[in-house]
């Protein structure tokens, strides 16, 4: 991944902090990969002590300036948040940059049928994890010294789904989150959102693995998202090459939601 396409230089974060939540596989590793080539001392923080040693060795593997640190921690834990912002200023002095990349999804099914036990683990992790996390940043450095704040949401905040709709009314309600608190914490910190399609992570293996040919068939790019694809808008949104913008969502969704409704071709 090159990263010298944003603004002229091949390590737009050089010396920045970056703190990333689920950062031990998918798209938080792949994010993680891309802030650590771009000059960035990285912090990944997940709930499983083995998962985050081995992102630590591939992450190693990636040529970078930046220090690397892990931090076990679960995002919908707001102390453990706050612990963890604690542990990153108690060793880098800094927290430029916050990511809220963890989600969960415990339920698939109607909206009348999910239990109240579901329905708050998925609004604890994917709604208040994500304003734990940021008070927690913006208390520590961002408040004075500034920064910027990238959501990993879900186009599924713009559609609507048979399976997984709570988990969507969640990622929703991040992207009203996102406009709010760009309002709240600007001018200082600038704080924006992306809304993915399907990724073709080892996660949604099982979703999309089988019927790839028939879910890229009518995409207008004609093929599935890919952890870089993720990756390198949460790189744009991090770096100066988006210092007018907050308050946004970027859809990479391959063109699905530009599809006219009720065409059969």
């Amino acid at each position: 991944m090159s990263a010298n396409t944003l603004d002229g230089s091949a390590h737009p974060l050089h010396g920045k902090v970056a703190v990333i939540t689920g950062g031990s596989r998918g798209i938080g590793l792949g994010i993680a990969t891309a802030y650590r080539a771009a000059g960035a001392h990285v912090v990944i923080a997940a709930r499983k002590a083995a998962g985050l040693a081995e992102a630590r060795e591939e992450l190693l593997r990636v040529k970078g300036d930046g220090d690397l640190h892990t931090v076990v921690a679960n995002a919908g834990e707001p102390e453990q948040a706050e612990a963890c912002v604690e542990e990153t200023m108690a060793r880098f002095g800094r927290v430029d940059i916050l990511v809220n990349n963890a989600a969960t999804n415990p339920y698939h099914g109607d909206l009348l049928d999910l239990d109240l036990p579901r329905a708050e683990k998925t609004v604890r992790v994917n709604q208040y994890g994500m304003i734990a996390w940021t008070r927690s940043a913006w208390r520590a450095w961002m408040a004075e010294h500034g920064g910027a704040v990238v959501n990993i949401a879900s186009v599924g905040g713009l559609i609507v789904d048979p399976h997984i709709g709570y988990y969507n009314a969640t990622k929703a309600a991040m992207l009203h989150m996102t406009r709010q608190l760009a309002y709240e914490l600007g001018p200082r910190v600038r704080v924006n959102a992306i809304a993915p399609g399907l990724i073709k992570t080892e996660l949604a293996r099982a979703v999309w693995e089988v019927r790839e040919p028939i879910l890229t068939a009518k995409l207008p790019l004609r093929r599935l998202g890919t952890v870089e694809d993720v990756a390198n808008a949460a790189l744009f949104l991090a770096s100066d090459a988006s210092s007018w913008m907050t308050g946004q969502t970027l859809v990479l969704d391959g063109g699905a939601t530009a599809l006219p409704i009720g065409v059969d071709e």
